[in-house]
């Protein structure tokens, strides 16, 4: 067995990492955690996704092993994807990072706030700070 190192320049284990840290990647994954899907219910489900995007994004997993796509002999054609077994071990570590994501955007939209405010992040300003208009925060 080979040893990998992502810290490592030119390892391969770091292009898996760029793969499975694209955005895409992990909403794609996150809508085939339920199983099957064709192309335009993904079209659907990840919005602001490109056609483009999408195709890309769902050849470079099947490369990697990560997803299957099965062409059925219709008129059209019908084209399903779905994670394999090395996918959907996947499936529940970005569901993690997606939760940690959700449950703490708020202390994020702090951060932010304080830091584009000059502020060092952390401490809460003695009057309150002008940052602009409000950001509506809600979980998607």
């Amino acid at each position: 067995m080979s040893v990998w190192d992502p810290y490592e320049h030119g390892c391969p284990s770091r292009l898996l990492l760029d793969r499975i840290g694209d955005r895409w990647t992990v909403l794609l994954v996150g809508a085939l955690a339920d199983g099957s899907r064709r192309f335009s219910e993904l079209a659907r489900s990840v919005d602001g996704i490109s056609q483009k995007m999408l195709t890309q994004t769902l050849r470079s997993l099947e490369r990697d092993g990560l997803v299957d796509r099965t062409v059925h002999p219709t008129v059209p054609p019908r084209v399903d994807y779905e994670l394999t077994e090395l996918g959907r071990s996947l499936t529940e570590p970005l569901a993690a990072l997606s939760r940690w994501a959700v449950t703490h955007m708020d202390a994020v939209v702090d951060a932010r706030d304080l830091y584009d405010a000059g502020l060092p992040a952390g401490v809460a300003p003695a009057v309150p700070v002008d940052v602009g208009p409000a950001v509506e925060r809600s979980a998607p």
